[in-house]
């Protein structure tokens, strides 16, 4: 089987299995599913879950697409002509409680081809990180300790390369802050002397895999505790900083916007509800102003 088709098989699987355990965390809100066809070539499955039990906002959703490289592409590879195929899953989950943290994750496959149809350039690319509105270290702990263990399992250096290039990816530059607590991020994971890429698909599979293990205990500890209206304020006010990493920094995000993707799934990552409050600061010592001091300096959690 090629590449892309086994890694196409696996995120299908891997799309229900996700949206299943949530429907099951939620207890009350289904996912919508919503089939699309892209006119170049390919299309995609989102599943978009809303005003739920613990979820107020949430995407799991699946793209295959090729076709001819767009033009920013065959800048960004120097090339003047040629097909891609890319295919991947991403899934963005807004919570009801503001001491249930929001979490990003996606994983991709991307391949390049020459004009005779051969594959010039392949490669993975992935991660996924938590972006809490109020600081449980444990919570933290926790969610690293499951990408670690994952990472371990193939290269002992993984991790810690991985979740640097986390803290430098996700940091809001404008702001001098990360967008949340980290966790991992990688790209171009190609073929090398050392990695075949099966070695590759079978790394990212298991992060893949190990994905529900790092969140959804966090939720099921958090989801129950009481809140008042200040502190679903500050998470609306947080959630601003969100939708601006996303539009002014995010890679996929930009390049879906310049590249005429499909609107609906590009923005399905933003939250429902968001506050910009003109220079809001919270008060000196409290709960709010401790996350703030961890996101001013990435930290090692385990």
């Amino acid at each position: 089987m090629q590449m892309k088709d086994k890694f196409y098989n696996y995120i299908l699987t891997l799309q229900d299995s996700i949206t299943s355990q949530l429907e099951a965390v939620d207890g009350e809100a289904v996912f919508v599913e919503d089939l699309w066809q892209r006119k170049e070539g390919g299309g995609g499955r989102t599943r978009v879950i809303e005003n739920g039990k613990v979820f107020e906002k949430g995407g799991v959703n699946i793209s295959a697409v090729h076709g001819e490289l767009p033009e920013s592409l065959r800048l960004q590879f120097g090339v003047d002509s040629g097909n891609f195929y890319a295919c991947g899953l991403s899934l963005v989950l807004h919570p009801n409680n503001p001491f249930v943290p929001t979490v990003h994750a996606n994983w991709r496959y991307f391949e390049m081809y020459d004009d005779s149809g051969a594959i010039v350039t392949q490669w993975f690319g992935g991660g996924q990180d938590l972006t809490p509105y109020y600081l449980f270290e444990e919570d933290a702990v926790h969610f690293h300790q499951v990408c670690k263990t994952a990472c371990d399992k193939h290269h002992p250096n993984f991790y810690t390369d991985f979740k640097k290039t986390c803290d430098n990816y996700f940091w809001n530059a404008h702001r001098n802050e990360a967008r949340g607590l980290g966790g991992l991020f990688f790209d171009y994971l190609k073929e090398t002397e050392e990695f075949s890429m099966n070695d590759r698909y079978n790394f990212v599979t298991e992060i893949g895999n190990s994905f529900l293990e790092s969140y959804l205990p966090i939720v099921e500890k958090r989801k129950n505790i009481a809140f008042n209206k200040d502190q679903k304020d500050w998470q609306e006010v947080r959630r601003g900083r969100y939708v601006e990493f996303n539009l002014v920094h995010d890679r996929g995000t930009l390049f879906g916007l310049k590249t005429q993707g499909r609107i609906e799934s590009i923005l399905m990552s933003l939250p429902p509800k968001v506050q910009w409050v003109y220079n809001h600061q919270p008060v000196p010592d409290s709960e709010e102003a401790k996350l703030l001091s961890v996101l001013a300096t990435p930290k090692d959690w385990v």
